[in-house]
């Protein structure tokens, strides 16, 4: 059983690589969140995996909040996976702490680098398509590496890219990030250039934009993670004015930089 969540893409296709693999059910965290499913029972030999984004070196918040709902019986071998455009900090660390409230903790650990889908803050650029596409490849030969490990239920490997100071990028700067700026606020839409396809709110996992042209609901379920934005066939959506002539990127989207 694989839990997952993913924006752009990039999780999603990992995690599906992995289930197939190793013929485990994939479960998206937003459709369990809007069926209300938290009790998940598994057979004794059974594996249970979480595979989601870095946000702002941390788990994001919907991960975060679902895993504190979960009721888990059954199964001894737990692993995480988390994709990242650079590094995650001390990103694990945070999401076993989250599991060991429900008596799980994940043994066995990895983070894949992807291609850069965050584009809000000055520094934050998409990829390059040669680093883009170099950076895919490296994930498929990581994941030929990953899959045996899981599917051996092999214990006590940690393969992360936690980055120079993760303390200080997961609890000081990520702590600020996710505090105050994960939020839909700052979304825009130019309407003259909208042509009104809808596609920005079937892509958004957590039903947050209405209408055409869109509008944000602000429920306070925003995950920022900019799915609405990269998805936008003529980047009709901004967030602020930082990512007006920021390029775009979802998994298996011909690039445009």
């Amino acid at each position: 059983m694989i839990f997952y969540f993913s924006g752009t893409g990039n999780t999603r296709w990992v995690a599906q690589q992995i289930a197939e693999a190793i013929n485990e059910e994939l479960l998206y965290i937003p459709d369990l969140i809007r069926e209300g499913r938290y009790s998940f029972t598994l057979q004794k030999e059974e594996r249970i995996g979480f595979c989601f984004p870095t946000h702002g070196w941390q788990p994001p918040r919907i991960v975060r909040e679902f895993i504190r709902k979960m009721k888990v019986e059954g199964g001894e071998y737990c692993w995480a996976l988390t994709t990242c455009g650079d590094n995650m900090g001390e990103c694990m660390t945070i999401l076993n702490k989250e599991l060991r409230t429900i008596g799980l903790e994940a043994e066995t650990l990895f983070a894949v680098i992807m291609p850069e889908s965050y584009v809000c803050l000055p520094f934050m650029h998409t990829d390059p398509k040669d680093k883009e596409l170099w950076k895919i490849e490296n994930a498929r030969h990581q994941l030929s590496h990953i899959i045996p490990i899981v599917r051996d239920r092999k214990r006590g490997i940690e393969e992360l890219e936690k980055g120079a100071t993760p303390r200080l990028y997961s609890y000081v700067i990520g702590g600020y990030f996710n505090k105050h700026m994960i939020t839909d606020r700052k979304f825009t839409v130019d309407e003259n250039v909208c042509i009104r396809c809808g596609k920005c709110a079937k892509v958004c996992p957590v039903d947050n934009i209405k209408g055409t042209p869109p509008t944000w609901i602000h429920n306070g379920r925003c995950t920022c993670c900019l799915a609405c934005y990269h998805h936008c066939p003529v980047h009709a959506i901004n967030y602020g004015k930082i990512t007006r002539y920021r390029g775009q990127y979802y998994y298996n989207h011909p690039h445009k930089e």
